[in-house]
């Protein structure tokens, strides 16, 4: 049996998307790093006899199908890259990296958005316009998607499709939900410079630490005090360092973390409220605190006629389509909702860990299941939009 007729059975397609899903995980590679992975992906592409398009990516791919008839592009998008994280599942195709391990599922993503281009391949004649293929390098770094923005490849596209697993739904189910998915991520580290002295002479110094300890406490009170009941924020301190031995007050202390919103507004006053009282309590305590902002990816907003369409052809495939709950997770698959409408689901794969935790896994049955919906989907989002 040949390859292509492979993919046109349901098993055959199973099979294949199996192989290709471990293959990725055996050899993970980090973000920026994704050399061995862009070849076979572009191997897989071409064996399907699916064309690479010429865009000017150092790692990544984007491909192309139809175009042979009249009507817009359709962008279908999976990320490619793994996490530095010691893999503990015990699987026989784990791991062959040291350090390294596909612990959020982008070996799960790339091999079914590979499974809906080969279905969509075998209708290639009939796409009423284009599917665009993006395999984006480097989510995890929340660069990636920037990268694929600046060498075109969003250039003319109506609309861009892509998915994360969800290990707590189940296999089959879809999560489905039109507005904010998930949240911009931003980090902080603030420094704080005081005065040092003898330990036993406290009063001759400016402490950092005890600055710095009250920045802590301060920022507390920003979701409580400054955001909404009904609007979601997350300030967590996450690291704070400073001193050298247990005799002598520092002259700085550093202090680290994030800061997850849904809502642009609200995560403009938060920002702003945070850097405030870091600079004020400093202040009250003889010291200076300066803040420097690490951005992250903005919030995943998603399109809601594409949601409806995306909750119809989940039922139309025997899915079960669920409303998730919106998750503080960033994801730069936002980045490419700033330039064109864009949808994203979360999708169940019945996982025995979450994301990024040494024993996360998915369950392979759901491989053919998001391949047949992505590709069903992306041929709706064609449909429609060639009806406007």
């Amino acid at each position: 049996m040949s390859q292509e007729t492979n993919f046109k059975t349901a098993d055959g397609l199973a099979e294949r998307l199996t192989r290709i899903r471990r293959e990725l995980h055996q050899y993970p590679e980090l973000s920026n790093e994704e050399y061995e992975t862009t070849k076979r992906i572009k191997r897989w592409l071409e064996e399907a006899g699916i064309a690479i398009a010429p865009f000017p990516l150092r790692t990544g791919v984007v491909a192309e199908l139809g175009g042979n008839r009249p009507g817009p592009i359709v962008a279908l998008r999976a990320d490619i890259d793994a996490l530095p994280v010691q893999e503990a599942t015990g699987l026989p195709f784990a791991s062959a990296v040291e350090g390294k391990m596909h612990a959020c599922g982008h070996d799960f993503h790339t091999a079914a958005i590979l499974g809906a281009a080969f279905l969509l391949k075998d209708q290639e004649e009939e796409l009423p316009g284009t599917v665009r293929l993006l395999f984006q390098p480097a989510e995890e770094k929340a660069g990636g998607a920037r990268q694929v923005v600046e060498s075109g490849a969003l250039e003319g596209v109506h609309a861009v499709l892509g998915l994360h697993n969800k290990p707590d739904l189940p296999v089959g189910t879809v999560g489905i939900k039109g507005g904010p998915l998930m949240a911009a991520a931003d980090g902080f580290r603030v420094e704080v410079k005081g005065k040092g002295s003898h330990a036993a002479v406290p009063e001759a110094s400016l402490d950092p630490i005890v600055a710095a300890a009250h920045i802590v406490t301060a920022v507390q009170s920003i979701v409580s005090r400054n955001v909404g009941a009904l609007d979601g924020a997350v300030v967590s301190v996450t690291k704070l360092n400073s001193g050298t031995v247990w005799n002598v007050i520092p002259e700085t202390a550093v202090l680290e973390g994030t800061i997850r919103t849904f809502d642009e507004g609200v995560r403009a006053r938060v920002l702003e409220r945070f850097e405030q009282l870091a600079v004020r309590v400093a202040d009250a305590f003889g010291t200076k605190a300066s803040v420097r902002w690490i951005e992250g990816p903005p919030p995943v907003i998603n399109d809601e006629a594409l949601a409806g369409l995306a909750w119809e052809v989940a039922n139309e495939q025997g899915l079960t389509p669920a409303v998730p709950v919106p998750s503080l997770a960033g994801e730069d698959f936002a980045v490419y909702q700033k330039q064109v409408p864009g949808w994203f689901a979360f999708f169940g794969t019945s996982g025995p860990e979450e994301w990024h935790h040494p024993a996360f896994d998915v369950d392979e049955r759901a491989l053919r299941l998001a391949a047949n919906y992505f590709a069903s989907l992306a041929l709706r989002v064609l449909e429609e939009a060639t009806k406007e």
